[in-house]
């Protein structure tokens, strides 16, 4: 089986479309790359679906390079068969190959091998024929050298077939077919952890079987039994688990059979059940960390999508009580102005001062909107800061401050602000964070954000390969300001990568700001594969090539110029024309594909658009300072800050967020939370359950506020 063939089973995608797509891969092209600038290659597949085809690929030469390892292993030991090398060749199933290795695979040395070398392995495939005759008559012409009486004898052949047990290919099959239809998972406290793993309350004594455990669920268990707090198994039914091995290997009714079946339960309980209840631990654990992943994904693409004020002024606040608020001025650029703290809340109550220095610095520094960092003291700052009267009319966002910490003792953050502490690098990216949400948290580990769901508990390389392809997926539908743009921005464009990144910020230093895209050929090591694959997600704005500012990708310019030619038009004339536009039909321009020609249009109708939106400004009910004033029934507005498996987090206006459990979502029963509620949406809510000792706020989605 070759790479394609592999992609085509595993995938329901047409033939020619995935051949084209690993073409493309193979050459170097980036998954936005593909899906943006050749839809008549892939057919028009999304980023997704070659996303998929990638990982695919990448998944069979992984088991092609392991099944090399194995027939080299095995030919080294002189064991490898012209059929089981046909076997391994052919298999693609990662468990059904090291089933196949299991036999050759280097051990210990294991109770079968200590029997075999003292030669009994002859008096185990006697009783293993099961062909009649008596044990301790097979047993007594074993009796010599180290073997000292018939019943060390038997129990080396009963080591043995154990091991041959264990070894059997349809015996494992079959063993894994019974714990996927019918395994329990089952957690039991781990004695004198009571207090310790309070939080785990609901796993101390719990069973459930293993199919029906959603993704949540299993890693919360799993938490829980990292930490020691509970013991964790998934087994069968041990009676039916020994009932169908012994179909398998028992054939007779005698004294030998009852031996070869006290040996498979000996199998099963010391060999085959560790081995496969592992085995089932791990798959499960593999798809909840996939569906884990799938819900992290989703949530960091809308954190990243969220709607920028843009270029504004803006006056930033980290609050705190003790140690006052960090405030910083901003200007459209994001650059920093100003740093000072005030302390308006206690110990302090420097109320007045903190005022006057607030209204002077929005007057000094010409502030459009104040951003206040969504932590400790977040409600308090906001409530002060709307008390305040300016002299014109001014917008307060509440931004959320996840990660701002990580990024305010970052290298990253050290190299911007090297002559400023933590505190003043904290309050500069929660301002950021209003400006231009997806430049500022591209600084940070995505982990770090704060929209995940038992993320220090899934593959943190697949977390991480996730994460990234959200992150460039993110970053090139938006589309990039060349000359504005941060390293640490640019480095996640379609092509480019760190170093490029850096080359480019280093050129526009020396040079000033980019003039046309095809400048970027002048940057050092920006080679044509590298310009192919960046140019139509960087924005040149007021260029000497208005298409510069647009997704339309240099390699089309010559059909735009086609076009606008043939109805006497200047570019800057052509473009947001509607009336031309929608009059255009894509077999007049036979240079160009279809799907290109679409794009060309559709683009060339709103170019550079931005596809995020504008911020929105969310207010909290009044009556809300703390945990204390909440109370059933109760109806508020909040807005989504994370969504899970199992529901929704939602900010009403203090420390602690509020659960929408999807049971509460909607009237209708809700299997994916994702599919009815997004990160960010401004909800209405009721208040179902209050519990200030384990700071917990239950809460129904409603349509509307009465």
């Amino acid at each position: 089986m070759n790479q394609l063939t592999y992609c085509v089973k595993s995938l329901a995608l047409p033939e020619k479309n995935i051949d084209r797509t690993l073409r493309l891969l193979a050459e170097g092209s980036t998954v936005p790359f593909i899906a943006r600038y050749r839809k008549e290659h892939t057919g028009g597949l999304d980023e997704v679906q070659i996303a998929a085809i990638r990982d695919v690929a990448q998944r069979f030469d992984t088991m092609v390079a392991r099944q090399k390892t194995i027939l080299s292993q095995i030919q080294e030991l002189g064991k490898l068969t012209p059929e089981l090398e046909e076997k391994i060749k052919n298999c693609f199933d990662s468990i059904e190959l090291e089933d196949l290795y299991l036999p050759f695979k280097q051990k210990r040395l294991t109770r079968g091998e200590k029997a075999r070398k003292l030669g009994l392995e002859p008096l185990a495939k006697m009783i293993m024929s099961q062909r009649g005759g008596q044990l301790e008559r097979l047993a007594a012409s074993f009796v010599k050298g180290e073997v000292l009486d018939e019943e060390m004898a038997l129990q080396g052949a009963n080591d043995i077939i154990a091991e041959w047990v264990n070894e059997q290919l349809h015996a494992r099959a079959r063993l894994r077919q019974l714990i996927e239809r019918k395994a329990v998972i089952q957690t039991k406290l781990v004695k004198g952890k009571e207090a310790e793993g309070a939080k785990y309350a609901d796993y101390f004594d719990f069973s459930e079987p293993l199919y029906r455990c959603p993704s949540h669920r299993f890693l919360a268990i799993y938490r829980a039994h990292n930490e020691g707090i509970v013991s964790l198994k998934v087994q069968p039914e041990a009676e039916e688990a020994l009932e169908q091995l012994n179909r398998i290997f028992v054939k007779s009714n005698d004294e030998i059979g009852g031996f070869v079946k006290d040996a498979v339960k000996d199998a099963y309980k010391r060999l085959l059940l560790p081995s496969i209840e592992n085995e089932a631990l791990n798959i499960a654990k593999e798809k909840a960390d996939e569906a884990a992943i799938r819900v992290f994904a989703k949530n960091l693409r809308q954190l990243l999508l969220a709607a920028p004020l843009g270029n504004k002024r803006i006056l930033a606040i980290d609050p705190g009580f003790r140690t006052g608020c960090k405030v910083v001025c901003l200007n459209e650029e994001g650059n920093l102005l100003n740093n000072t703290t005030i302390f308006p809340h206690p110990p302090q109550k420097e109320w007045s001062q903190a005022q006057a220095k607030i209204a002077q610095l929005v007057e000094a520094y010409k502030i459009d909107a104040v951003a206040i960092g969504d932590g400790t003291a977040g409600r308090e700052t906001e409530q002060f800061i709307q008390r305040i009267r300016f002299s014109k009319e001014l917008a307060v966002y509440v931004v959320r401050e996840d990660g701002a910490s990580i990024y305010s003792a970052s290298p990253i953050a050290r190299k911007e602000f090297p002559d400023y502490d933590v505190t003043v690098r904290g309050a500069v990216s929660i301002g950021r964070r209003l400006m231009d949400p997806l430049a500022e948290l591209v600084k940070i580990d995505p982990k770090s954000i704060g929209v995940g769901q038992y993320q220090h508990e899934v593959n943190q390389t697949e977390l991480k390969k996730s994460l990234d392809d959200v992150v460039i997926s993110s970053v090139n539908a938006v589309g990039v300001d060349l000359n504005t743009a941060s390293p640490y921005l640019l480095g996640y464009v379609s092509g480019l990568g760190p170093q490029l990144a850096e080359k480019v910020v280093e050129y526009r230093k020396e040079n000033g700001p980019f003039k046309s895209r095809k400048e970027l050929k002048k940057v050092p090591r920006l080679g044509d594969k590298a310009f192919e694959q960046a140019a139509g997600f960087l924005r040149i704005r007021n260029g000497i090539q208005p298409l510069d500012n647009s997704a339309v990708h240099p390699e089309s310019y010559a059909v735009v110029e086609q076009i606008a030619k043939g109805r006497n038009l200047s570019l800057s004339e052509l473009i947001g024309n509607q009336e031309v536009l929608n009059s255009l039909n894509a077999e007049d321009f036979s240079s160009v594909d279809a799907f290109t020609f679409n794009d060309i249009v559709e683009e060339l109708k709103k170019p550079g658009r931005d596809p995020r939106g504008s911020a929105k400004i969310l207010e909290f009910d009044e009556r809300i300072k703390s945990i204390e004033h909440v109370q059933i029934g109760m109806r508020l507005r909040g807005i989504v800050t994370n969504v899970t498996a199992f529901g929704a987090f939602v900010n009403i206006g203090i420390k602690e967020n509020g659960l929408i459990h999807k049971s509460n979502l909607s009237d209708s029963y809700v299997e994916d939370p994702t599919t009815i509620i997004s990160l960010h949406d401004h909800v209405s809510v009721q208040v179902v359950e209050v519990d200030i000792v384990r700071k917990r706020i239950g809460l129904k989605r409603i349509t509307q506020l009465s």
